[in-house]
């Protein structure tokens, strides 16, 4: 319900994705208890596509999109592959400097089964 320059940088963005991906359900600018929660959803937008069922997350920028998953992955124990970086011509990634063992090969992983389809 606000206006701001990065709100509306988010809906122009989302307007850009549902004009290129018209078949993929998306719900548009919402927090984010609303994206994961149905009776959050039905409160704040009667009207909702998604119903609190969001599986995929866009945040507005890149400190945002790092506090959520470390977030996630500190306190819910999931494991975080990422930042996955796209639109280059060769799969290119990023690693946290706390990552393990394990993320490092998890990421070298995808990067080789992305250079295979390239």
């Amino acid at each position: 319900s606000a206006n701001h320059y990065t709100i509306n940088r988010i809906r122009d963005a989302v307007k850009i994705f549902s004009n290129k991906y018209p078949d993929i359900l998306c719900e548009g600018d919402i927090q984010f208890d609303a994206a994961i929660s149905e009776s959050v959803s039905m409160k704040k937008n009667s009207n909702s596509l998604l119903k609190g069922k969001a599986n995929v997350f866009i945040f507005p920028n890149l400190n945002a999109a790092n506090i959520a998953y470390k977030i996630t992955q500190y306190l819910a124990g999931y494991s975080a592959w990422g930042p996955l970086l796209s639109g280059f011509n060769k799969p290119v990634h990023d690693l946290s400097r706390g990552c393990s063992t394990d993320d490092i090969v998890n990421i070298s992983m995808i990067a080789a089964l992305q250079s295979q389809t390239n």
